[in-house]
């Protein structure tokens, strides 16, 4: 207590208090309660000086968690107690200072309701200004070059404010109080078409501007290029199936699903189906795709989503993006603009290397985008929401682990879908979306964006987490030498279902011991095999596998995933001996590759043994007539989750369950194997008899639910473990989730699903760092 009855305290903020109203939330707080100082932002967060009557510096300090702004996270509040001080001008905002520690940078985030309404009142100054921005909504973690989160420090520093915007920009009452990339049409950013004089004739008449005459060309069937937040994306007119049909043969993209943005939620509600959940999802900050259930008979493409009955739709999520949906008043495509399994296109030199040949024109902007950022993408289901795809509106926000690790860690993720993640004390910062390691342009995005987050966030790390695979790029030493910091940092490999594990343990912050079904494609087994189809015990930093899928091959290895009738053959034969039976896939097949891949699956040549989920669902689907060539992945298991859901599923089990103790030896030997050979008689003698598809793909799913449900419950109740996590790619099938997450409730198990990262490999990097930050701390003294 200071003379007079004045307190007077320094108080710091950790969280996302930069980028998102907070200075001006506190400068607003602090005049309400009558207190005179100052506060800041800082390379650590947010600063501040705070003296008055006692009971209004309480107040003040309770408000502050209490009121925060909407995309604002208080991680903690420290205090302490000072002298007061000759304070002049009540409170302010001062300039930002250098400290050490980190702040963390808030995500990008979608266009608020306030600057909606503004951009659509022909009365505003800012009517159709398509970079209009506040302190709750905008661009962040696109444009800033470095902390604090400052003008000068974004891409934003070479658009001086107007006289009009710096009024607004320090005025305290004004919402747009600090909000870092402020402009207007005097003094901001601008757009401009791009495209051959033929075509700006036919729209040269369309008014107001370069985005209505772009509109005017997406529905006269153009493929455009047009520069977001985050990158640049591919659009057409999605109602337009030979508009979408040029677009997959110029991106080479036969049959993966596009994303379609559509203009608001009354537009989604007339071509999907929307609960709650997924509403909220959709209009959330974070704007999110959202795979929807496709409603029949509207006028979208058929071609947009080929042969599946869902949808990745978003809402607009910039000024810029609800401009060109008003104008065009159809739904548009709106895929990522790249190369096939490249990045998508960031800077304009790039997206004429890499999109010139794909497009008709581009709709430019010359805001600069820093860093990369992908859409992220969500899926709704009856058990709840998820992320398969964690990038725009969630990057960089960290996830907390409850754990802090002695050491900064860098966590490598995987080969594909890949994220890494930076793990600092308890905070795991986890990057957008990375992609395909595979690709050149993929590899330097990825050294690229290791080395903005160690600068960002002021760390380098000690310890490299990473898959066991030697033959993936993140784990060749001379390829990790780009890495900053790698050369000198030690190595934890983690074996790829154990990650899946582990980050559905690290983003529940459970401490184990838990049981994990890990279905997923393919991940490298310590014991020489595929490993794919798991039941793990994860204690402490460690697991056992407990059981799995009984072992098949996969006749071709790389080309067997690509052609999975190849693996159907290799069950077949391991099934039935060399006398296949009778079916209409294999009918079709020529003689001599047919001998061809069952020698290879007897042998063994170039068929490596699996125990993979995945690629039993791949199998199933080729058997059904389903898929004959896989051109992206998952394919396979998505077109077989579709035949499913397009038939009731039968209560029970319709094929047998059988699970066989075995005697293998070694560390790593389940003790448990899943026999798929009853099942599949069961399968092929409903084929044989003319049974519909749709009741075939849906007895699989019920099988498999019931199997999971079977060993789930064996070994808790052996183990004593109640804790059962569900983790991998197999588990982003709806079906398989909505069947077997009540019937493990129902059987008195705690079930965690995932809720923060996705359950495919682009959550495998928090799983590697919490097992490398768990190891640490048991051999820490």
């Amino acid at each position: 207590m200071g003379r007079d009855g004045v307190r007077a305290e320094r108080i710091h903020v950790d969280g996302i208090v930069q980028g998102v109203g907070f200075r001006p939330f506190v400068y607003r707080l602090a005049v309400r309660h009558g207190l005179e100082g100052w506060v800041r932002n800082s390379t650590a967060g947010v600063d501040i000086f705070a003296q008055g009557p006692p009971a209004a510096v309480e107040a003040f300090v309770r408000a502050l968690q209490r009121e925060a702004p909407p995309l604002a996270e208080v991680q903690a509040v420290r205090r302490w107690a000072v002298p007061p001080a000759e304070v002049q001008g009540g409170f302010r905002i001062v300039t930002s200072a250098s400290a050490g520690g980190r702040t963390w940078v808030s995500p990008d985030a979608a266009t608020c309701p306030d600057c909606l309404r503004e951009l659509f009142d022909p009365a505003d100054r800012r009517y159709r200004y398509p970079f209009i921005n506040c302190t709750h909504c905008g661009p962040r973690f696109s444009i800033i070059r470095r902390l604090p989160y400052d003008r000068p420090h974004t891409t934003m520093a070479r658009f001086p404010m107007c006289a009009a915007c710096e009024v607004e920009y320090h005025d305290p009452a004004d919402r747009r109080f600090h909000a870092q990339p402020n402009a207007c049409p005097a003094c901001g950013p601008h757009v401009r078409l791009e495209a051959p004089a033929r075509l700006r004739r036919v729209v040269a008449d369309v008014q107001p501007d370069d985005i209505a005459r772009a509109a005017a060309l997406l529905r006269r069937g153009a493929i455009l290029a047009v520069k977001g937040l985050g990158g640049f994306h591919l659009a057409c007119d999605a109602t337009q199936a030979e508009a979408v049909a040029r677009l997959r043969a110029r991106k080479t993209r036969p049959h993966k699903p596009f994303a379609v943005m559509m203009r608001d939620l009354a537009m989604v509600r007339r071509y999907c189906e929307v609960n709650e959940q997924a509403a909220a999802l959709l209009t959330s900050p974070q704007a999110p795709i959202v795979l929807l259930p496709r409603r029949e008979g509207t006028d979208l493409a058929p071609n947009l989503a080929p042969g599946l009955d869902t949808l990745g739709v978003m809402l607009p999520y910039t000024p810029l993006h609800h401009l060109l949906l008003h104008d065009a008043g159809v739904p548009l495509v709106m895929t990522s603009g790249n190369r096939q399994d490249e990045p998508m296109a960031r800077t304009h030199a790039e997206a004429r290397a890499a999109l010139r040949p794909l497009v008709e024109g581009f709709l430019w902007h010359d805001r600069p985008i820093h860093n990369r950022v992908d859409d992220s993408v969500w899926m709704a289901t009856a058990v709840g929401a998820f992320p398969l795809r964690r990038s725009r509106g969630y990057a960089p926000r960290p996830v907390r682990l409850g754990l802090a690790a002695p050491e900064p860690v860098l966590a490598l993720g995987s080969e594909m879908k890949n994220t890494f993640c930076l793990l600092v004390g308890e905070e795991a910062f986890l990057s957008q979306h990375i992609g395909e390691m595979q690709q050149a342009a993929t590899w330097r995005f990825f050294v690229e964006s290791v080395r903005r987050f160690e600068a960002l966030f002021g760390a380098r790390p000690a310890v490299l987490a990473h898959d066991l695979h030697p033959g993936f790029t993140l784990t060749a030493t001379e390829a990790l030498a780009e890495v900053p910091g790698a050369a000198r940092a030690r190595r934890v490999g983690v074996q790829h279902h154990h990650a899946h594990l582990a980050a559905l343990l690290a983003e529940h912050r459970h401490p184990g011991p838990a049981l994990g079904l890990t279905f997923d494609g393919t991940g490298f087994g310590p014991d020489g095999t595929v490993w794919g189809g798991e039941v793990l015990l994860a204690e402490r930093a460690g697991y056992r596998r407990l059981a799995s899928l009984r072992l098949f091959r996969l006749p071709g290895n790389e080309a067997a995933i690509r052609h999975p009738i190849r693996i159907a053959i290799g069950l077949l034969r391991e099934t039935y001996g060399e006398a296949l039976p009778d079916l209409p896939p294999l009918a079709v097949l020529d003689a001599v590759f047919l001998r061809t891949v069952q020698w290879q699956a007897a042998r063994g040549l170039n068929a490596p043994l699996t125990s993979s989920c995945g690629r039993l669902f791949d199998a199933v689907a080729a058997l059904l007539g389903l898929v004959t060539e896989v051109t992206y992945e998952g394919q396979a298991a998505m077109r077989l989750e579709t035949a499913a859901r397009a038939a009731p599923l039968p209560e029970g089990t319709p094929y047998p369950v059988v699970w066989e103790a075995v005697a293998e030896e070694g560390p790593f030997a389940p003790t448990l194997r899943l026999d798929w050979r009853p099942m599949l008689v069961h399968l092929v003698d409903d084929i044989r008899r003319g049974e519909a598809a749709e009741a075939i793909a849906g007895r699989f799913h019920a099988w498999l639910a019931a199997a999971a449900e079977e060993v789930a419950v064996r070994l808790s109740r052996e183990t004593g473990v109640r804790t059962v996590g569900l983790s991998g790619g197999c588990f982003v099938n709806r079906v398989l989730l909505e069947t077997l997450v009540p019937r493990l409730r129902a059987r008195g198990l705690e079930v965690l699903l995932h809720r923060q990262v996705p359950p495919t490999d682009g959550g495998l990097a928090l799983g590697q760092a919490w097992v490398a930050a768990r190891k640490m701390l048991e051999t820490s003294p």
